[in-house]
């Protein structure tokens, strides 16, 4: 594998767009109890498959991010709580 390809552990928020990951680690104690059940009935928790589809274009909007089937919007702050795996590309 090209070295171009390795990309080391990563939070949600620097994940690059369009890049699939699984989630690692999620520090809930970082999170107010509300945001923290709404990633659990989300479905967000360690083993969860997660790709970036959007960033707003202002620095402190919110990221677009697919998770199953559904598309959500986080504030970077959460998304920053979430660490993530990337998952390698597939061979061409």
């Amino acid at each position: 594998m090209p070295a171009t390809d390795i990309i080391p552990s990563m939070n949600l928020e620097t994940l690059p767009r369009h890049r699939r990951a699984t989630v690692d680690t999620i520090d809930w104690s970082q999170l107010a109890t509300p945001e923290a059940r709404r990633l659990r009935e989300l479905g967000f928790d360690q083993g969860v498959a997660v790709e970036v589809l959007h960033r707003a274009r202002l620095g402190g909007g919110p990221i677009a991010c697919r998770i199953g089937r559904m598309t959500v919007a986080l504030r970077r702050a959460v998304a920053a709580t979430i660490s993530v795996s990337v998952d390698p590309l597939p061979a061409e």
